[in-house]
């Protein structure tokens, strides 16, 4: 098994996986890493990004 992934791994799993779209090789790498912590911690941190992102556009759109 390798070490922990790097951030640039990280953040292209965690992108693929919000809009769908991943190559095999790139899950096959995914999964040979021994922990889940950075894609666990990282795939939070988009959800809320994603959330907040989302109540920003809906508060321009609809006004107050």
């Amino acid at each position: 098994m390798d070490k922990a992934p790097g951030f640039k791994q990280v953040l292209k799993a965690v992108l693929g996986a919000i809009v769908g779209v991943q190559s095999e090789q790139q899950r096959q790498q995914d999964f040979q890493t021994t922990t889940i912590w950075p894609y666990l911690v990282a795939g939070i941190l988009a959800f809320v990004a994603f959330i907040v992102l989302l109540l920003l556009v809906v508060n321009w759109v609809v006004p107050g």
